[in-house]
């Protein structure tokens, strides 16, 4: 096989209001440190909205949890799997912080447009932490600003943007493709559209993919 690195592309689908996610980003994150000097890799966040019809002003945090799991002791339960694993990945979820769950349309719109000025992973980083360790309001569009500022975009710009329809279309286009490939949950990771990995798999799974798509690389050029 050729000493170039192996060009790898990963379209991560997920929700910003999705603990998961966020522990399926530093998972997938650990593994590319693994394979930094073998794999040149892009990673381009796909929307995935887990509740699309949710109002535009969101809802209570804890009617929509007893909504969503029937009682909040459901939750309770799954919350110390997801404390455990947040702190196996350095995540220190704060979810006593979080009084409203947002609507996060306008997050994904502003993930888009991250993704044309070359700061997509920073604005979702610091989606995930202004939601899950800060309890910051992620539908506000006050609050969106402050977060694209703090991840290195230029604030007018993201003003103009957020007040416009731009973007809109296109993310409808992108989450709408990820239903018809079969997506029903998130995070889902798909490498070089050619493999999957659903869920927030453990670095190993990645690993695993990467050198399955290195082998095949070497393969086809065999056959050149």
């Amino acid at each position: 096989m050729s000493d170039q690195a192996t060009a790898l592309y990963i379209d991560a689908y997920s929700d910003v209001i999705c603990p998961w996610c966020y522990v399926g980003k530093r998972r997938l994150e650990r593994a590319l440190l693994q394979v930094v000097d073998k794999v040149n890799a892009k990673v381009c966040w796909r929307p995935f909205q887990l509740n699309p019809t949710m109002p535009q002003q969101g809802m209570n945090r804890t009617v929509y949890l007893e909504t969503k799991f029937g009682s909040l002791q459901v939750f309770k339960e799954m919350e110390e799997h997801l404390l455990a694993a947040g702190m196996a990945e350095q995540i220190p979820f704060a979810f006593e912080k979080i009084a409203r769950t947002p609507n996060t349309f306008q997050a994904h719109r502003l993930i888009w447009y991250a993704g044309r000025q070359d700061k997509q992973d920073s604005v979702v980083e610091a989606l995930f932490r202004g939601y899950f360790v800060e309890g910051t309001d992620i539908s506000n569009i006050q609050t969106l600003v402050n977060v694209a500022q703090s991840a290195g975009l230029e604030q007018r710009g993201v003003e103009s943007f957020l007040a416009t329809e731009t973007g809109v279309a296109e993310v409808k286009t992108e989450e709408a493709a990820g239903h018809r490939m079969g997506i029903r949950s998130v995070p889902h990771f798909v490498l070089n559209d050619l493999y999957a990995i659903s869920g927030a798999q453990r670095p190993e799974a990645f690993l695993g993919a990467f050198q399955r798509i290195r082998t095949d690389l070497a393969e086809k050029a065999m056959l050149r």
